[in-house]
């Protein structure tokens, strides 16, 4: 199962089996060249476990697509439990996606940069769902608590956030050779003397957090 904090179970079940597959399929090749047959050579597993646990292959990317939804949501939820201010949340969720932009490259790449709506029409887009809607939380917090400076959620997030993501799709598409991880501070410090104009904010090194 592909998991951005957790380890796979062993012996994996079949539908981690799967997921784990389909996702590198996915991404490496594209969801519409990918067929079932691929998933069950690559995973191991019948094709009709496949057709009766997921219904077919848009099946599988929709369980797939939920199941990320499910470790991105987990990934906010342990930086909410931590004691910090609203803006260092904002600092750390950059610094893990960085991080995991690196490590777990094919469930980022799956989550931030695939066209879902071409393979899952009738789903909601990724910026709708409880992560992102918590990271705008987040945002909106820190607005109120005045720790980040007042305008709309939607504007002041995509401010803070946007250009993060923008930097993993450059990644992802290999314009950018060199790791985020090595990025993040120059990213922060850019991020926030933009939004405030003062030149002496400084990031906070959350770079080895997930070690």
């Amino acid at each position: 199962m592909p998991y951005l904090t957790k380890s796979a179970p062993e012996p994996e079940p079949l539908d981690c089996r799967v997921l784990t597959a389909a996702l590198d399929l996915f991404v490496e090749h594209g969801f519409h060249n990918v067929s079932v047959h691929d998933v069950q050579k690559e995973s191991s597993v019948s094709i009709g476990s496949i057709y009766k646990h997921f219904g077919g292959k848009e099946g599988v990317a929709k369980a797939l697509y939920y199941h990320l939804i499910n470790e991105f949501e987990e990934m906010v939820n342990a930086v909410l439990e931590d004691e910090m201010t609203n803006r260092e949340r904002c600092n750390k969720i950059i610094a893990l996606l960085f991080e995991y932009s690196e490590t777990r490259r094919n469930i980022i790449s799956y989550m931030l940069h695939s066209k879902h709506r071409e393979f899952l029409p009738s789903e909601p887009p990724i910026c709708s769902s409880t992560p992102f809607i918590m990271m705008r939380d987040i945002v909106l917090q820190g607005i109120e608590a005045g720790e980040i400076r007042n305008g709309s959620p939607w504007v002041v997030a995509a401010s803070i956030f946007g250009g993060a993501i923008r930097l993993i799709h450059l990644r992802l598409d290999g314009l950018i050779d060199e790791p985020l991880t090595n990025l993040y501070d120059e990213h922060i410090n850019c991020m926030w003397q933009g939004m405030s104009g003062d030149i002496s904010l400084e990031s906070k090194d959350y770079k080895s957090s997930t070690n």
